[in-house]
């Protein structure tokens, strides 16, 4: 069970968090969660492992390391996983899985990305932006032609993408005059809010596409960014003993797609966990998809029966406002379903899901019910 959640402001590459590094950004999220159930963790005896998804640092076990920088003890192992932009969801459902088995342990799952900071990379001399998704033989498009060619197999004009970056700053910049943020955030390097809330939305109808011809755009993509998140994890029974509220994990699938439309799978992945929860997409309250383009996402509403402004979805704003910094993105979406939920007040057994297409053709889900 979900017992606090937390994140830093997301900024730009370069910009106002270009400083920290990935153990420089995690660190203080995990002290802000021990402190947030600070009679918890004193009486589970701290903490028992930490999880982490990343995608383009380092190496070198950033989750151990962020562990020891926040003061957690060396007796606090550490575990990073990548699985691309889903890494942040995956590392929760990774550190869930030893509660589900029967530990009673707490455990701190989520993610982290610092393109600022990130190392430049060559084989033999020759540098290259990233490793393949996929072997030869298969496609792998980078994500900017993956995101025109699902605009084009699903007839999703320019129009229809702006249109939903629009909307997804709109609610964005209403979430931020209206204090919606203010409990998740841990502000960092003098940063307390989000960097490109309703930076580029008066101007996105306005830029060039991406690729010649296109319909993807600057406006109607995600930046690139920095930034981390966190969850607290506790076994229900625990979490009941302490009268804390928070959100059970219910479900969740990790699938794969095409990897040449690689921003379908988290259609296939939410119907799945769905499916083994004996619920349907009309069951959920608050839907939290990775943003990662208009076009990704408004494809992945259609093929859930969505509508693209269906207020269920992304309510405060998604990637395409907020930003999206790769391997800590999945988490961002678990923090945003603690506030929307657990924060507000929704009822006992409300439901909400988050979900991520990644890079290579994968889908992550999971849905959560709120217990008080």
């Amino acid at each position: 069970m979900i017992v606090a959640a937390r994140r830093t402001p997301i900024a730009s590459k370069a910009r106002r968090l270009a400083q920290f590094g990935l153990v420089e950004l995690t660190s203080p999220v995990l002290r802000a969660l021990c402190e947030d159930a600070d009679e918890l963790v004193t009486a589970a005896g701290g903490i028992s492992d930490v999880v982490l998804g990343n995608c383009m640092g380092p190496g070198g076990n950033p989750a151990r390391a962020a562990a020891l920088a926040a003061g957690l003890g060396v007796h606090v192992p550490g575990g990073s996983v990548d699985r691309q932009c889903g890494s942040g969801l995956a590392a929760i459902l990774d550190a869930a899985a030893p509660i589900r088995a029967g530990d009673s342990g707490l455990r701190v799952g989520g993610g982290a990305e610092s393109p600022s900071t990130a190392p430049n990379r060559s084989i033999g001399g020759t540098s290259y932006s990233r490793a393949r998704f996929t072997p030869q033989g298969f496609p792998d498009p980078d994500m900017p032609q993956a995101a025109e060619d699902l605009a084009t197999a699903s007839g999703i004009s320019r129009l229809r993408q702006d249109r939903y970056a629009q909307l997804s700053h709109r609610r964005a910049a209403e979430a931020l005059t209206e204090g919606r943020f203010s409990s998740e955030l841990v502000p960092l390097g003098g940063l307390h809010a989000d960097e490109g809330i309703g930076r580029r939305s008066g101007v996105i109808p306005r830029l060039p596409p991406l690729t010649r011809q296109g319909t993807v755009t600057a406006g109607n993509s995600t930046r690139i960014n920095d930034g981390a998140a966190a969850v607290l994890l506790a076994p229900a029974s625990t979490a009941r003993q302490q009268k804390l509220p928070g959100l059970a994990l219910r479900s969740q699938a990790m699938v794969g797609c095409d990897p040449s439309l690689p921003g379908l799978g988290a259609a296939p992945a939410l119907q799945q966990a769905l499916t083994r929860l004996g619920a349907e997409t009309s069951d959920v309250t608050a839907l939290e998809i990775v943003e990662a383009f208009a076009s990704q996402t408004v494809a992945v509403l259609a093929r859930l029966g969505i509508d693209d402004d269906d207020p269920r979805v992304c309510a405060d704003g998604g990637a395409l406002a907020l930003g999206h910094p790769w391997g800590a993105s999945g988490a961002v979406a678990a923090v945003r379903l603690f506030s929307r939920l657990v924060s507000s007040g929704a009822p006992a057994g409300t439901l909400g899901a988050a979900a991520v297409s990644v890079g290579g053709g994968l889908g992550i889900a999971a849905v959560v019910e709120v217990v008080r």
